[in-house]
C-alpha cells in the first residue's frame, strides 16, 4: 500500500503549489478509503460529495450510450483525480467508476477543496485543466444524441435533387397548382377558339400545342411523383431507426432503475442486518 502523505500529496499536480505545512494541514481532512478489485466506487446517478485522488491502483470511468454499450471515458492512474465535477456543480454523478485492481483513495469533501483553492488559487487551472480534458474526451466518444429530431436527421441524408423533388411534388399536390392549371387552360381554350377579339389563335381547335404541353407536364410529374415515393421510403426507415434507439433508450432507463432499485434494496437489508446484528448484542 502506497504511503500517503504531505511528499506525496505535492507531487501530485492540483496540490503541488502548497507549503509543507499547508500540505500537512490539508491532509486532515482527507479520508482513507480501500476499494477491492471490480468494486463500484459510485454510480451514474449518485450524488457528489467529495473528490477522488487515486493513491495507487487504477480506476475506470465509464458510461452507458443509447444501445446500452458501455463507454470508458478515462481510466485514473495514481496522482490522478476523478469525481471533480459533481462536487462543483452538486449535480449527480455523470459516470461510474469501479477499480480495477485493489486501489487506495483519498477523498475530499466540497467545503475543503473549496477552501484549498481560494487558499490557492493557481490550483483551479489544474482543476479546469483535468475538466477540460474530461470534456474533451467525452465529446470524442459519444456523438450522438439518443432523443434525434426525424426532420433534421431526414434534412441531413436528402441530396439536392431529392429535395427539389418533395418540393415539386409538394408544389403539385396543393389547391394553388391545381387553380393555376385551370386558368391556363380556360385562358388557352378562350383565346385558341377566338372569342376575344383582336386576339389571333395560336393553337386552334383541337388544341395539339396545348395537348402535348399537358402530356408533357403529365409525363414530368409521374417522374416526380416516383422520385418522392422513394424519398418517402427513406424517411420511413430514418423514423423507424430513431424510434428503434428512442425504444431500445427506454428499455436501458428501465433496466438501470431496476439495477438502482436492487442496490438499494441490497444496502437496506445489510443495514437491518446490522441493527439487528447490534440489538442482539447489546441485549
Amino acid at each position: 500500500m502506497t504511503f500517503f502523505n504531505e511528499t506525496w500529496l505535492n507531487q501530485t499536480p492540483l496540490f503541488k503549489f502548497l507549503e509543507p505545512n499547508e500540505a500537512k494541514e490539508l491532509l486532515k481532512n482527507f479520508e482513507n478509503m480501500s476499494f477491492a478489485e471490480g468494486e463500484t466506487i459510485f454510480d451514474f446517478g449518485d450524488s457528489g460529495n467529495c473528490l477522488y485522488l487515486v493513491v495507487s491502483g487504477h480506476v475506470e470511468l465509464s458510461i452507458r450510450d443509447h444501445t446500452g454499450q458501455k463507454i470508458i471515458l478515462k481510466v485514473a492512474e495514481p496522482g490522478e483525480i476523478f469525481g471533480e465535477l459533481s462536487l462543483l456543480d452538486h449535480g449527480p454523478r455523470t459516470a461510474t467508476a469501479i477499480a480495477l485492481e485493489t486501489s487506495q483513495l483519498a477523498c475530499l469533501g466540497r467545503e475543503d477543496l473549496i477552501h484549498f483553492l481560494k487558499q490557492k488559487p493557481e490550483a483551479s487551472i489544474h482543476l479546469l485543466s483535468a475538466l477540460g480534458n474530461q470534456i474533451r474526451q467525452t465529446n470524442n466518444l459519444v456523438r450522438a444524441r439518443v432523443a434525434k429530431n426525424a426532420n433534421e436527421e431526414i434534412a441531413g441524408e436528402l441530396g439536392w435533387t431529392q429535395k427539389m423533388a418533395d418540393r415539386i411534388t409538394e408544389l403539385a399536390g396543393s389547391m394553388s397548382f391545381l387553380l393555376a392549371n385551370l386558368i391556363i387552360f380556360l385562358v388557352w381554350i378562350v383565346v385558341n377558339l377566338g372569342l376575344i377579339p383582336k386576339l389571333i389563335p395560336f393553337d386552334p381547335y383541337p388544341f395539339g400545342l396545348l395537348t402535348t404541353g399537358v402530356s408533357l407536364e403529365a409525363i414530368f410529374l409521374s417522374i416526380v411523383v416516383l422520385l418522392s415515393q422513394n424519398l418517402q421510403a427513406t424517411k420511413d426507415r430514418v423514423r423507424a431507426d430513431i424510434e428503434y434507439e428512442v425504444n431500445l433508450k427506454a428499455e436501458m432507463e428501465i433496466g438501470y432503475l431496476h439495477e438502482k432499485v436492487d442496490q438499494m434494496n441490497a444496502v437496506l437489508l445489510k443495514k437491518l442486518d446490522q441493527i439487528e446484528k447490534n440489538r442482539k448484542g447489546n441485549s
